[in-house]
């Protein structure tokens, strides 16, 4: 029986128009080394590896079209680019930096970033720490939506035109025609078709390949995946072995703390649990006016 539309085997590889090549199809190449003429004798002429130039990233990052975003329009949907626009961005400057102090310090640079349940703000906290990251002239980030089910960051970033993620991560479409970039160190991997068999999909061999050609052809810094809620599905722990560690988000108002236990006996083993996000705390203790005791 044939996938449906958001399934990996809906598309047949070998449907890529001809000529076209994906910068992440890995491809079967009959000839293993590089070969060249020597246009004196007519003979071959076997090119050792590395004498062909790597990959430049920065000319990558610049290849990715940049998109404009509206701060405004982004700060209705809980977002700031800016640090001056909301006191919000303090906390997310703050939680970026131990986020980065502790992976860099494990060697780390994929993070997933999951919630018990539906509801939690995962989404919203990926975004908002992606871009805090951005702030930082110096680190290169790319935020990926792979809650493929129910993907949320191309509303949150008002973009109406993003693309199926499926086509790139099973290589079919190369990685300019699906990122975008905001400034000149954050890039998006937005989604704009839901995946009915999301799990299949995470697990499927090209998605790790495509992953990992993404990493060594932009090499960020830092690379956040907005993934599904951990306990409702196996799409989350369907990364393991494809991310470094998982940021939990729970919700102050609805998480219990069952949930977080059952959460972090899911990745035990399986993901490192990197921190766990309180979103929508309540202070139950009202704090005084200034002035008064």
């Amino acid at each position: 029986m044939s996938g449906g539309k958001g399934d990996p085997g809906s598309k047949s590889r070998s449907a890529v128009r001809p000529g076209y090549v994906s910068l992440f199809r890995p491809g079967h190449p009959r000839i293993e080394s590089a070969v060249t003429l020597d246009q004196r004798t007519g003979r071959e002429i076997m090119l050792a590896p590395e004498n062909f130039a790597a990959p430049n990233p920065s000319r990558v990052w610049e290849s990715i079209g940049e998109v404009q975003v509206n701060p405004d329009r982004l700060a209705r949907n809980g977002l700031f680019p800016k640090a001056e626009q909301h006191p919000a961005t303090r906390i997310f400057d703050m939680l970026r930096t131990r986020i980065a102090q502790a992976m860099t310090k494990e060697g780390w640079n994929r993070l997933a970033v999951t919630s018990p349940g539906p509801g939690c703000g995962a989404s919203f906290v990926a975004a908002n720490l992606a871009l805090a990251l951005g702030r930082l002239p110096s680190c290169r980030t790319v935020l990926m939506d792979l809650d493929l089910r129910e993907p949320k960051l191309a509303d949150l970033f008002g973009q109406t035109d993003a693309q199926p993620l499926l086509d790139f991560l099973m290589g079919e479409q190369p990685l300019e025609s699906q990122f975008r970039r905001i400034g000149g160190n954050l890039a998006l991997a937005l989604n704009g078709a839901p995946v009915s068999r999301a799990a299949e999909t995470l697990q499927d061999p090209q998605v790790a390949d495509t992953l990992r050609a993404m990493g060594e052809v932009l090499q960020p810094d830092m690379i956040i995946f907005d993934t599904p809620p951990a306990l409702t599905s196996d799409d989350a722990i369907s990364l393991a072995g494809r991310v470094d560690a998982v940021l939990l988000v729970v919700d102050g108002t609805r998480t219990t703390p069952a949930e977080i236990t059952a959460c972090e006996r899911l990745f035990e083993g399986r993901i490192p649990l990197l921190a766990v996000v309180l979103n929508r705390a309540q202070d139950p203790q009202p704090r005084p006016a200034r002035g008064k005791r």
